[in-house]
């Protein structure tokens, strides 16, 4: 048995060496003028089409470089949305949607204005069933787009839906990209745009090491303050803060565990922003798997989680356990998880009713510091309850294959994962992935729920707001009580920066470097 038991002393020791091999890395600066903003992500970039992105970093440089019509404020403000590549932008009814490009937007490489058939393109393009897009759900009540003029079009929906501000037009789907581009390009694109419009233009990419952006001349709307963004890829937080230290950069997400020494004596010119983060955390158990199939091993394994050790060991007790997916300290949020582990004397029971006996199950994980010890300590808690553990660590590319079905059938002999996704504002976009639509895709429990389902469709059609949190709580009970889920926590978002400059973290809790403000 792995029990977790993390020295932090040996730990940073190793981080050290960590931080100085990134000094001998070609092309990482450790110092940089004025008009440069260095950002750290953790992970590296795989796409930069809109419709087949996964997150992270590929999210804070789509930002830039591309134009949506609204863009999102500061998750400590509560993600307002405003106006950005629309003039305007007017909810004429219930299925009807007004807008106006702002004038002067122009594609890169000589591809001329950006226009209303760009946007028809884009949100048509990606609400296509053939394209087979996993951010197609932001446009599945999209009917058409119709182009009025080359700067004005009208959106129509089949059926009312109530977070298109805030989970469909400022995020990913919501990218606009050059019809004329993409078709050139055969009608799909990785890591090269056909054609870019937004504040920044994609400059170098160093795999595994470091993006660059650079302003674009072009842009038509706010100059961002900084004339060049470098976003460096260190997949583990200690080793970040390290470098950060040594001057490495502008602004890191830090771990958990640093947290309360970090905020008790800060680097220097430093300021610490401590936040309730959208990202939540939970233990997916895989119905599908042979082992898994019987409802009361399920259950077994629900009662067997000490979430409370995890939130101890893992995030220093700086957040409380989630009762759902949807967002803590919000109306949405439920009031209590139905099963209330860990309780091994109710797993043995469970598993003895189950005819079931030396249960070995595997687990797995993204292999970086935090997941892993989460995972560590999952495993010794469940050993408790009689249920053998063997940890499976992935790299993240490798990681989000094992459950992809077009990559065969591997993902339905997933018995564990330990998950975490970006949430965001509507309780709708964090319920989204467990539809039946997304098994072997982001749903990885095979959790197949009619009433989940249905659910669904009313909550993101409804408009009283009394009924949408009945509706949301509900599908986190069906969550639950089908022996799919442990809901584990929202992790708290620890970000340190330099003080000559204000971020601004959209609710997923990733930077937008575009909004980011020099003090003068």
């Amino acid at each position: 048995m792995t029990r977790w038991n993390m020295d932090r002393r040996a730990f940073l020791k190793v981080a050290g060496a960590l931080g100085a091999g990134l000094a001998m890395k070609p092309g990482f600066a450790w110092s940089a003028d004025g008009d440069t903003l260095r950002i750290r992500m953790d992970g590296d970039l795989q796409t930069l089409d809109p419709a087949f992105m996964i997150g992270g970093i590929e999210d804070v440089i789509m930002r830039g470089i591309y134009v949506s019509l609204n863009r999102l404020g500061d998750l400590r403000e509560g993600s307002p949305w405003s106006l950005w590549g629309a003039q305007t932008l007017e909810l004429k009814d219930p299925k009807t949607i007004a807008f106006t490009l702002i004038d002067g937007l122009k594609w890169s490489k000589g591809l001329g204005p950006v226009t209303a058939e760009d946007v028809k393109f884009s949100y048509e393009r990606i609400a296509d069933p053939k394209l087979s897009s996993p951010w197609a759900y932001q446009f599945e009540k999209l009917d058409r787009v119709e182009v009025v003029d080359a700067r004005s079009g009208i959106i129509h929906l089949k059926d009312p839906y109530q977070p298109i501000f805030v989970t469909s037009l400022p995020y990913y789907g919501g990218h606009i990209i050059s019809r004329a581009g993409t078709e050139k390009a055969g009608g799909k694109f990785t890591t090269e745009p056909p054609a870019t419009c937004g504040p920044y233009l994609f400059s170098d990419w160093q795999q595994k090491q470091k993006v660059t952006l650079t302003a674009n001349p072009d842009w038509p709307g706010p100059k961002p303050d900084f004339g060049k963004v470098e976003i460096y890829i260190v997949a583990d937080d200690q080793a970040a803060q390290l470098a950060y230290e040594a001057d490495a950069f502008d602004y890191t997400k830090i771990a958990i565990s640093a947290t309360k020494a970090v905020k008790a004596s800060p680097p220097a010119n430093t300021k610490v922003i401590e936040a309730q983060s959208t990202r939540y955390v939970w233990l997916t158990i895989n119905m599908l798997s042979p082992r898994l199939k019987d409802l009361k091993v399920r259950q077994a394994v629900q009662y067997g989680v000490d979430v409370g050790q995890i939130l101890t060991g893992v995030y220093d007790d700086l957040t409380k356990r989630s009762t759902g997916v949807v967002q803590p300290g919000t109306k949405f949020a439920r009031a209590s998880n139905l099963i209330a582990a860990p309780d091994y004397g109710k797993s043995a029971a469970l598993l003895t009713e189950a005819g079931v006996s030396g249960l070995s199950l595997t687990l797995t994980v993204m292999n970086d510091s935090i997941r892993t010890a989460t995972a560590q300590i999952i495993q010794a808690s469940l050993e408790q309850a009689g249920i053998k553990v063997e940890i499976q660590p992935y790299d993240e590319a490798a990681f989000w294959g094992v459950g992809d079905k077009t990559q065969g059938d591997g993902y339905k002999n997933i018995d564990l994962a330990l998950m975490d996704f970006a949430g965001g504002v509507d309780p709708s976009e964090n319920l989204v992935w467990f539809r039946p639509d997304q098994i072997g895709a982001y749903n990885w429990s095979g959790f197949d729920s009619a009433e989940f389902e249905t659910s669904y469709q009313q909550l993101v059609a409804e408009s009283d707001p009394a009924k949408r949190v009945a509706l949301s709580n509900r599908m986190e009970d069906l969550m639950e009580q089908s022996g799919g889920f442990v809901f584990i926590c929202h992790q708290p978002l620890v970000v340190i920066h330099k003080t000559d400059f204000e971020p601004v973290i959209y609710p997923d809790g990733h930077p937008n470097p575009v909004l980011f403000k020099k003090k003068v």
